[in-house]
């Protein structure tokens, strides 16, 4: 009976080690979030940060580059940590400012801007 017991006791740490391997790197590729810009504006900046770390929002996500009207980009937000909120700000060239707060970027892989 021991030795049915030990390899049974192997198998399931084993299949346990697996599960908790496969959750960190569904969660680290979670981070990778789809942004579609649905309104008539072009996005000009786009901003994310850790939930609960504002005043100030960290560089555009964008640099130089603006979102076009209908166009998504794709952008990874691994930070080598496990926090998954987030709050988003869209600056677009009308100069409407869109803040959105509290998003678990773990478990989306889009985020729409769209027209209120």
């Amino acid at each position: 009976m021991r030795s049915v017991v030990r390899p049974a006791l192997a198998a399931l740490a084993a299949s346990a080690l697996w599960a908790s391997i496969a959750a960190t790197a569904n969660a680290d590729e979670n981070k990778r979030v789809k942004i579609i810009n649905d309104t008539r504006h072009a996005l000009v900046q786009f901003n994310a940060s850790h939930s609960g770390t504002i005043p100030e929002w960290p560089e555009d996500l964008l640099g130089q580059d603006t979102l076009a009207v209908g166009a998504s980009v794709t952008v990874d937000l691994d930070t080598d940590d496990d926090r998954c909120l987030y709050d988003f700000r869209g600056i677009f060239d009308d100069g409407d400012k869109v803040e959105r707060y509290r998003i678990n970027v773990c478990e989306i892989s889009s985020f729409r801007f769209t027209e209120d």
